[in-house]
């Protein structure tokens, strides 16, 4: 849970570097935070309100956590726009937030597992 407060915490940083760590734990918490907030909707007969809420509560967060993964990886941002392109894009994504990033730094900042060791 730690790993998804520093990211909304972080809502508005595209500078810098995420661990594979830190965006897949992100993802995770999110995709928890979507099914219980939809049920929650869907029981209190709101849907799609709070849901839609949600999603642009975290829309800022979630680029922030993708552009940052990216950077790990000695990517820009802007390699973020791929993924419009129908079904080789979302696979591309796939494949740049799964690599490992650097291990030294990079254009985009220091190897965040030398400089911050997190112990959640």
């Amino acid at each position: 849970m730690q790993w998804y407060l520093d990211v909304l915490k972080q809502y508005a940083v595209f500078n810098g570097r995420a661990r594979r760590q830190e965006f897949w734990m992100y993802v995770l918490f999110n995709v928890i935070a979507i099914i219980i907030v939809s049920v929650i909707d869907s029981l209190i007969d709101t849907a799609p309100a709070l849901t839609g809420l949600y999603y642009l509560a975290v829309l800022l967060p979630s680029l922030g956590v993708s552009v940052r993964r990216l950077h790990d990886t000695g990517r820009s941002g802007w390699w973020l726009l791929i993924g419009f392109v129908p079904l080789v894009g979302a696979i591309t994504l796939l494949v740049f937030t799964c690599i490992e990033g650097d291990r030294s730094a990079n254009a985009y900042g220091p190897d965040p597992k030398a400089t911050q060791p997190q112990t959640y």
